[in-house]
């Protein structure tokens, strides 16, 4: 993860809420947001175990997810697509664990391969994954993934009467599966109305690139009659996407 410092001239590491309201307060300032890195890079990794599957009839599918197994592909790295299945317990444990960009350690019946979950197919009704692909990675070449931003405190702006509106929810980054983050923090403690925060306003370290355009709006603190106005048919881009529940996650190489 991710966690962002309010002041132009700070150059240390910190780490998220080891500050009073007092001391922070007298750090903030809105001109410039410093991402940190956590020691360690963005990455955790953990081990799955999987099987090799040769039947993909839609019977037989169905009684393997009954079973408590999930059908699965393993691609990427110049190996062949190969046709798995995890355990629905275990996948969900370790993506919980190590988040959605994490780098998973997967033993296939005694070869090992490191693997980012690139997509999967989600039920909204049972909250439960039916599908996954995972994508073979090398850990010293760059690849692009989609990461998470979160917004995070209250602002004055909202305090005041405004609304805060975040219009976007994930940027597309470029790095090394080390150095990829599960999520970026943003802090929005510090907002009154009509502040916004730009992509331009996020400052990664070397090791991550953002591929969005700097003018491409985050999140913004509208004045209650704006926000009106909105509601009534001016809608803004951004929101939170559609069939959220059902959305994959996806990484690839870089192209």
């Amino acid at each position: 993860m991710f966690t962002i410092c309010l002041s132009p001239s700070c150059s240390q590491r910190i780490l998220p809420f080891m500050f009073n309201d007092s001391t922070f307060r007298e750090m903030l300032n809105i001109e410039k947001l410093v991402i940190h890195i956590q020691e360690g890079g963005g990455c955790m990794s953990n081990i799955l175990a999987a099987k090799e599957r040769t039947d993909s009839k839609h019977s037989n599918l169905r009684n393997l997810r009954e079973s408590g197994e999930i059908p699965a592909i393993v691609y990427g790295n110049k190996n062949d697509s190969t046709a798995i299945s995890v355990n629905n317990i275990e996948l969900q444990k370790t993506i919980k664990e190590i988040g959605r960009n994490g780098i998973i350690s997967l033993d296939l019946e005694g070869k090992s391969y490191k693997v980012m979950l690139s997509d999967y197919q989600k039920d909204p009704l049972k909250n439960s994954i039916y599908h996954a692909d995972f994508l073979i990675v090398d850990m010293s070449a760059q690849l692009q993934a989609q990461v998470r931003i979160n917004l995070v405190g209250v602002c004055k702006g909202v305090k005041d009467g405004g609304v805060l509106q975040q219009s976007l929810h994930e940027v597309t980054v470029t790095a090394k599966p080390n150095d990829i983050p599960d999520s970026i923090d943003v802090d929005v403690t510090e907002l009154q109305v009509g502040d916004t925060i730009y992509i331009s306003d996020i400052q990664t370290n070397k090791q991550v690139t953002i591929g969005h355009d700097g003018e491409e709006v985050v999140a913004s603190v509208l004045a209650p009659r704006q926000e009106e106005e909105i509601s009534t048919g001016e809608q803004q881009d951004g929101g939170i996407p559609e069939n959220e529940e059902g959305r994959e996650t996806k990484a690839s190489p870089e192209s």
